[in-house]
This record gives C-alpha cells, structure tokens and sequence, in this order.
C-alpha cells in the first residue's frame, strides 16, 4: 500500500524500518503534474531497488523572479492517482514550511561550481543552486540508495551528479531516457503551455536535432551545421536560448569532430515558442 508523508519523522520512520530488513531503497523526486516521462523513472527506480520513494514539491528556489512558480500546475490528487499503480511504497509531499523554515531566502545554500555556471545556468541565474540545495536537502530526508532523474534535464543531471561525488554521498545517480511524444517533442510538464498552433510545431526542434546529428556524424562542419540549424529554428518560429554541441561528461564545447575524436556528445538546445522554453538533447558519438 502506497503511504503519504507530509512530514520528515513520518517519512523517517518508514525508511528506518526499511533499512532494518536490508531493503534497498530508491528515489525519484519530481514537482508533480505527472507525465509518462515522471512514470518511466519510477519504473527504473523499482528495478533497482526493494522500496520506491516518489517526492512532489514545487521548489520556490529554482525559479527566478518572473517565472512561472505561481503557475505551476500542481495536481496532487491526479499525481497520487498515477502513482497507485506502479511500485510505489512512499509519496513524501512536504511545503515550504517543512523544506525552508526560515524562508528559502534564509536557508544555506549549496552551490556546484563550474557546471552549474554555463548554457541553463547562464540563461537562469541561481537555478541550479536551487536543484542543488534541494535536492540535497531531499537526500538527507530520504537517505536513498539510488535517485532516478530524467536525461531530458541534461545539464542538471550532471549537476546532481557532481555534488554527490563532491560531497562523497552514497547514493548511486541514475539517468532515465528522454520519453517523447509520438511526435517526438520531448514530454515536459510546461508543454501544456502550448497553444495549439505552437504545439503543432514544436516537434521541429527535436527534428532539427536529429538532423544536426546526422550530418555531424557524417562529416559536416559543426559550426556551420549549428548555425543552420539554429537558422531552421528561427524560420519556424522559435527563439532559440542556445544550441551547441558538447563534450556528454564535462560539457566542455565541440567545434570540430577533431576536438572530440571517439567521444560521446550532447546536442543541447533550449528554444521558446511564445515564450514556452522547450529543452531537449540528443546524445551520440563522434567517430
């Protein structure tokens, strides 16, 4: 039977309890407003574990003034409903109370250097401090053997990453596939935002990567292939944030095939249709 913690001892007692029979536990957080995409990572984290813990929390600390942190969607109930069905021992749904209880303003921070400084964390200022600080935060509450996270946030995922190695966590990072729509658009909460003129064409940008891939692995110029592509983008309608193609460990920039012989790669893009931001990648190998 799946439990419902709101607080950090209920949730406590329960992985205690766990760990006394030795049980493997595994750990998804999520903001809620489930997708396939959200329950495909649940799905990994109960091939790896005994227990599966789900968290929804909309995170106040990573959105920027302006944004769109008041709204959200938050659908708790649906959320719950979704989850009942899978693997799922434990939904831990905290407030800001419970998370920030001097106020996300006065809380200590955890910063990832380096990483957390380009591409998502240029366009947005202090984002991935928020991640990192709670998902941190989350971690100790939960105290998980594993975490699932989604590789549509590609950036962040090497985030996460870097701090638990930094911070010598044990808690082994896994990544979960993109899942996309049938036609192809990356699923994403904020693709409700889309009208309908704008979701018709919002597949165009993961057409677009496939298409810089192809070439790239077939010999093209990297450059002039990035810039066409960015080209194709605008032509469609969107405003392109960045698309560039990087290093798939360091995310150091690749601008000629030499630069990353037998190296994997990521095509990482962010492109806004009526000021919806889009985020999808694509991985593959330079030969």
């Amino acid at each position: 039977m799946m439990k419902v913690c709101s607080d950090v001892p209920s949730l406590r007692e329960l992985t205690a309890g766990w760990r006394q029979q030795k049980q493997r536990i595994a750990f998804v957080p999520t903001m809620g407003n489930l997708h396939d995409g959200h329950l495909s990572l649940v799905e990994i984290a109960a091939r790896h574990a005994d227990r599966v813990v789900v968290s929804i929390y909309v995170n106040p600390l990573q959105f920027a003034p302006g944004e769109d942190f008041d709204t959200y969607p938050r659908t708790l109930q649906d959320d719950l409903d979704r989850l009942r069905p899978l693997k799922v021992d434990a939904v831990f749904t905290p407030d800001n109370s419970i998370m920030y209880p001097q106020g996300e303003q006065q809380c200590t921070y955890i910063e990832v250097p380096g990483l957390s400084d380009i591409l998502e964390g240029e366009c947005r200022p202090g984002f991935f401090r928020g991640v990192a600080t709670v998902v941190l935060k989350l971690f100790n509450m939960v105290q998980p053997d594993v975490a699932v996270f989604g590789e549509k946030d590609f950036q962040q995922l090497l985030v996460i990453r870097k701090m638990v190695r930094d911070l010598d966590l044990p808690i082994e990072i896994i990544g979960g596939p993109i899942r996309r729509e049938a036609d192809g658009l990356a699923m994403s909460s904020r693709n409700q935002y889309l009208g309908k003129t704008d979701r018709q064409k919002s597949p165009v940008l993961s057409e677009t990567l496939a298409r810089m891939r192809d070439l790239i692995i077939n010999g093209a110029d990297i450059e002039q292939t990035r810039a066409e592509a960015c080209k194709q983008l605008e032509d469609n309608g969107f405003t392109v944030d960045y698309l560039t193609l990087r290093e798939a460990e360091t995310l150091r920039e690749v601008k000629t095939a030499s630069d990353c012989t037998g190296c994997e790669v990521v095509i990482l893009a962010v492109a806004r249709l009526s000021g919806t931001r889009l985020l999808d990648n694509l991985k593959f190998r330079l030969s």
